[in-house]
């Protein structure tokens, strides 16, 4: 083989594993959310490196979850809700649509402010209407752009995480107290530690990014797999590709989780301020990526702001379709981003409704910063019921056939429910004390 032909097969496995990423990858980035930024951030100001071994000791029971709501989809060629109202009670799927609608709906909410706020950082323009220019341009993109197209901004929108990995390595690092504090866990009992430690799961493996990847998968596999009868015809090639790419997703995900935790502990913790209150503060963090520029301030400012304006785009979409895709699967109506308007009204009305009662939400006085966080507290809380859901229709050799989740999965996932549930009783527990 000639020596030039060895970088040009290198580049084309690159290029075809870039083609393997979708709905993994997505949703990865997705969780990365203006709200796991927000929390990630006060975590780290707060806690400095007291909760970094999250990130690590998450990856695995993150990405169990995922690949068995992908595995959910990709199998039965249903999203979740479709599953569940076809293997359980009305009861049980009202309940389960209700809860997501109303998490995401929060969070839809929380993350408009969110960019609201960070646009402030550098448009002198009234809160409120950035708030309804940025609802205004997320709905457009994501009605009225075609899924194909849409899917591809989706995956260049994941780069704006770039910028905390970049700053873990400009900034003086303790290596060796990082390194103990990201491998040996450190627990607190104590409401404002139980708190944001529920807040950091709740953001992390939250109940949208169930629904979402399970449809997602869907949507691929109408795309690019083959049907028999109506059915999926379901290859373990397929099996494969699903997981490389929740895995990478996944992976990416948590490191960003981790960077965002390590640069909020080294600059904000380290300096003395323990409670992120506005965007400018969260924007601190990233001062010395850019500490030899003139004007440090307001280019730390510019970049927080673009990647928190760009996830946020990202991430209401998803929050919002992924409310839409339960609703419309427990009421039989048609669900896709590839169909347009007029061919699935419930589907983009649900869209509509969710997305502006989360814009509303921004004008009655609750701090968006704030809210952020909340929002995954509420997360962390709201996805215990779905986490043993999840779990019921996984093992169910009915639904899933021959790749019904193994023991591995298994034991994942049920670590997963008890350590979020005992998260969440641990909270309420020490409220009052």
């Amino acid at each position: 083989m000639e020596p030039t032909q060895k970088p040009v097969r290198k580049k084309r496995r690159f290029w075809r594993f870039l083609t393997l990423l979708g709905p993994g990858l997505t949703t990865g980035a997705a969780d990365d959310d203006p709200s796991g930024i927000a929390t990630y951030s006060q975590t780290g100001a707060q806690f400095g490196y007291g909760q970094l071994w999250t990130a690590l000791y998450m990856l695995p029971f993150m990405a169990a979850v995922q690949e068995a709501c992908a595995r959910i989809g990709l199998v039965t060629g249903k999203g979740i809700a479709a599953v569940v109202k076809e293997h359980y009670s009305k009861t049980v799927l009202y309940s389960v649509v209700i809860l997501v609608v109303v998490a995401n709906t929060i969070n839809i909410g929380a993350d408009i402010g969110a960019m609201a706020s960070a646009a402030e950082l550098l448009i002198p323009v009234p809160f409120v209407i950035l708030t309804l220019v940025i609802t205004a341009t997320v709905l457009i993109l994501e009605i009225f752009t075609n899924y194909k197209v849409y899917s591809k901004i989706l995956k260049w929108l994941a780069l704006a995480l770039l910028a905390y990995p970049i700053t873990v390595f400009i900034v003086h690092q303790p290596w060796g107290t990082v390194l103990k504090a990201t491998v040996v866990p450190h627990i607190e009992f104590n409401f404002a530690f139980l708190f944001i430690i529920t807040g950091v799961l709740g953001t992390t493996i939250s109940p949208y990014m169930f629904f979402w990847e399970a449809s997602q998968e869907v949507e691929e596999q109408q795309e690019k797999h083959p049907s028999q009868n109506g059915e999926p015809v379901v290859t373990k090639l397929a099996i494969h590709r699903m997981r490389l790419d929740n895995n990478s997703g996944m992976i990416v995900s948590e490191i960003t989780t981790w960077c965002i935790l390590l640069v909020a502990a080294t600059v904000l913790h380290q300096s003395g301020v323990k409670d992120v209150k506005t965007a400018a503060d969260a924007a601190k963090a990233l001062e010395p990526l850019v500490h030899s520029f003139p004007n440090a301030g307001f280019w730390a400012k510019l970049i927080f702001s673009i990647g928190i304006l760009g996830l946020g785009f990202l991430a209401v979409p998803v929050l919002s379709g992924s409310a839409a895709y339960a609703v419309s699967e427990a009421f039989n109506w048609n669900a896709s981003l590839n169909l347009k308007p007029n061919r699935a009204r419930g589907f983009y009305g649900v869209i509509v409704v969710a997305t502006a009662i989360g814009l509303i939400i921004n004008f009655v006085g609750i701090d968006p910063v704030k809210a952020l966080v909340y929002a995954a507290v509420l997360n962390g809380v709201a996805a215990v019921p779905l986490l043993f859901l999840i779990i019921k229709i996984s093992r169910n050799e009915k639904i899933m056939g021959q790749y019904k989740s193994g023991p591995l999965s298994s034991g994942l996932l049920w670590f997963t429910f008890i350590a979020m549930g005992a998260a969440a009783v641990a909270m309420f527990f020490t409220i009052g004390r």
